[in-house]
């Protein structure tokens, strides 16, 4: 781990894997794979050779497994494996694969905690035959805005100061600069945005532990929290993201993101500004409908 680095990597995997003991709550993962599912059904073409980089369960690469197709899954730990395809532990900041491997690589709710957001997608680029396909959700822009302005504002008033609670997520506005950054072509970000209630924010907090999800920032503070702290969150999240009804709100922005590797048989870019392009023409078409 560096200085320079935002997430504590060697955390995150431990609070993965005590959450996958304890019963993994999947309810946005499960959101995102059906995105990226959904997504790649508007491509009309084969794909033999296929990456699952990361995703925190076997389920993408189980509905992505078909006869005839060589599937791959890496994760980061042998829990989160299952036993579909070609299994290897790896890391999204250094992954195992030569050039010119796959013909599409995959990945949901997992790219949203690298140190080095633009490296993984360099690495993930290179690791695709040229017109290889890259679609991936991750968590994006304003998810969890209401807890993290909750907490700033309880520690100021308690502490009489702040620190980093929350991690910052990626906007779908930077997304597609990033994947043409990386050497991405036909570079699209969309995003899709999930309201979810709770009773409280102790109830919404019990949900992120189950997701592995809790604060891995390296610049977290390692000192234990007063309750004062959360119990005056609570207070101020009912006040400010609550309903009629008194349950509080969550957002989570679902980002997806797709890009294709360079090829010469692909069609040029206009020059900015020129023209909008819909996902699923950037995808590579669409299915015709039934007859």
């Amino acid at each position: 781990m560096s200085a320079e680095d935002l997430f504590d990597r060697a955390l995150l995997r431990r609070r993965f894997l005590r959450a996958v003991r304890s019963g993994f709550e999947d309810f946005l993962l499960q959101a995102a794979i059906d995105g990226v599912c959904d997504r790649l059904g508007l491509v009309v073409r084969p794909f033999a050779n296929v990456a699952d980089i990361g995703t925190p369960s076997p389920e993408l690469a189980r509905r992505l497994a078909t006869e005839g197709r060589l599937l791959t899954r890496m994760a980061a730990i042998p829990a989160a494996l299952g036993g579909c395809g070609l299994r290897l532990v790896g890391d999204e900041e250094g992954l195992p694969f030569a050039d010119a491997s796959f013909d599409l690589a995959v990945s949901a709710f997992n790219l949203q905690s690298v140190n080095d957001l633009p490296g993984a997608l360099i690495q993930i680029r290179r690791a695709l035959k040229a017109d290889g396909l890259f679609l991936a959700c991750l968590l994006g822009g304003r998810s969890l805005h209401e807890l993290r302005s909750a907490l700033a504002v309880a520690e100021t008033e308690v502490s009489g100061g702040t620190s980093p609670r929350v991690a910052p997520f990626a906007d779908v506005r930077d997304m597609g600069g990033l994947l043409q950054r990386a050497g991405f072509a036909l570079p699209v970000a969309d995003s899709e945005t999930t309201i979810v209630r709770y009773r409280d924010l102790f109830s919404l907090m019990a949900d992120l532990r189950a997701m592995g999800a809790t604060n891995s920032l390296v610049a977290r503070r390692r000192r234990p929290v007063r309750r004062a702290l959360f119990q005056r969150a609570a207070e101020i999240y009912a006040e400010r993201f609550s309903d009629a009804d008194g349950r509080i709100r969550a957002t989570f922005d679902l980002v997806f993101i797709s890009g294709w590797a360079p090829h010469e048989s692909q069609q040029k870019p206009l020059r900015p500004g020129s023209a909008q392009m819909r996902l699923a023409d950037a995808l590579g078409g669409i299915k015709p409908p039934p007859q």
